[in-house]
């Protein structure tokens, strides 16, 4: 046998095997970018769910991870939309900021309203009587709607709304005042015993005897409850 020859196959036969190293390390260094690159689009995603086609596919057995990993550097690892975080999110701007020059609408924070009946028992038909104050805390005069509508009072009985200065008012339901500092706004109310609703056409049913809550509010401002006994 020719000396070239076996020369030859055994050449061929390194060949093969050095073409075989050379792609079984190649195939091993794509895997290990496959896997990272995996790891890196998971870890980029956070807790968010993939679509539902991407979840399929990667429950899938005969699915290739290698390709996948390589259809992932291909297209490139998507970049998740920024979220803010909690502490830098936008804080609502505050409606009812202090006013630093007067006139201008009063802070809540400033204001000081309460409520306060006449008796503890009406008897013989009398109106229940209450007194609301609203009283300016803050550093300067400031402006505030007095109106029945924006400083309500409300007389409940449990869990039964019986009555309210907001219902069927006439005439404008705002009132602007200013209050200055330390000064009450003073208002006096009678009740006279009849019901309340929004449909102003309805002839109101007069309230029975029983216990009866009355409460001013005023935006989130509430005063005490006031408690009183209709005979």
């Amino acid at each position: 046998m020719d000396p070239d020859t076996i020369r030859g196959d055994g050449g061929d036969g390194g060949g093969d095997v050095y073409w075989r190293r050379r792609m079984s390390v190649l195939i091993a260094v794509l895997v290990v970018v496959a896997v990272v690159a995996w790891a890196c689009s998971s870890g980029s995603d956070g807790p968010q769910r993939s679509s539902s086609a991407e979840s399929s596919a990667s429950r899938s057995p005969s699915a290739d991870p290698l390709l996948a990993g390589l259809r992932t550097l291909a297209l490139g690892t998507a970049t998740p939309t920024p979220q803010p975080s909690p502490s830098k999110a936008a804080t609502p701007a505050v409606a009812d900021a202090r006013p630093d020059r007067p006139g201008q609408p009063c802070a809540e924070d400033d204001l000081v309203l309460s409520l306060q009946g006449k008796q503890d028992v009406y008897t013989g038909g009398a109106w229940p009587n209450f007194l609301v104050t609203l009283v300016n805390t803050g550093p300067v005069m400031c402006r505030a709607d007095v109106g029945p509508r924006a400083l309500e009072v409300r007389i409940t009985s449990g869990e039964d709304r019986i009555w309210s200065t907001a219902d069927c008012v006439s005439g404008p339901a705002g009132e602007q005042r200013e209050l200055e500092r330390g000064i009450p706004y003073v208002r006096t109310l009678d009740w006279d015993r009849r019901r309340s609703s929004a449909d102003c056409r309805t002839t109101p049913a007069t309230a029975l005897p029983g216990t009866y809550v009355a409460v001013a509010r005023m935006g989130k401002l509430k005063s005490p409850k006031g408690v009183f006994h209709l005979r």
